[in-house]
Formats: C-alpha cells, structure tokens, sequence
C-alpha cells in the first residue's frame, strides 16, 4: 500500500512540475512578447524622430543654397559692372594713346616730307 501511495505522490509531483513548467515557458513567452512589442514601439518613435529631424534639415539646407544662390547673382552681377567700368576706361584710354599716336605720326611725316621737299628743291 506505501508502494501504491508513494507512486500516486510521486506522479502527482511530477504532474505538478510539468505543470509548474509548461506555466514558466508560457510566462517567458508573454515576456519575449511584451519586450518585442516595446522595442517595436521604440523603433517606431526613433524612425518617426529621424524623418523629422532629416525633413528640418532638408528644408533648412534649401533655404541655406537658396540664400547662397542670391548672394552668388549679387557677387556676379557687381562683378560684371566692375568689369564693364574697367573695360571701359581701358578702351578710352587706348583711344586716347592711339590718337596721340596719330598725331606724333602725322607730324612726323609732314617734317619728313618737309625736308625732302626742301631736299628735292
């Protein structure tokens, strides 16, 4: 009869401990998922703070190249007129030694041609 008793104890121990068991991996289960649904919503909030933060910047650097972009046309625009004022007085300026030029040559011929007239006579 202690044989029979202590069987019937021991099986209902071990029925107890798969049962312990089977609740333990059941538990861990509902853990493993609890922490996966945690980091997906952590990975959700990180992905939504990146694409706001990459959308400020985008914006930012158009209206950066977009003043840079004015400020180049301005440089550009007074260099052309800087440019144009230079180019300017520099003809005026060869106009001016190219007619001086003329008229030492003018009068360089005529005193040559003065003298071999003179010469002819």
């Amino acid at each position: 009869m202690k044989t029979k008793f202590f069987l019937k104890f021991a099986l209902m121990i071990a029925a107890a401990l798969l049962a312990l068991t089977a609740f333990s991996y059941g538990q861990a289960g509902t853990d493993v998922k609890k922490a996966a649904d945690d980091t997906g919503k952590a990975t959700d909030t990180a992905a939504k703070k990146t694409g706001h933060a990459t959308k400020t910047a985008a914006v930012k650097t158009g209206k950066a190249t977009g003043t840079a972009a004015k400020d180049t046309g301005k440089a550009t625009k007074t260099a052309a007129k800087d440019t144009g004022k230079a180019t300017e007085k520099g003809a005026e300026k060869t106009g001016d030694a190219t007619k001086t030029a003329a008229k030492d040559t003018g009068k360089g011929v005529k005193k040559g041609a003065e003298k071999t007239a003179d010469t002819v006579k």
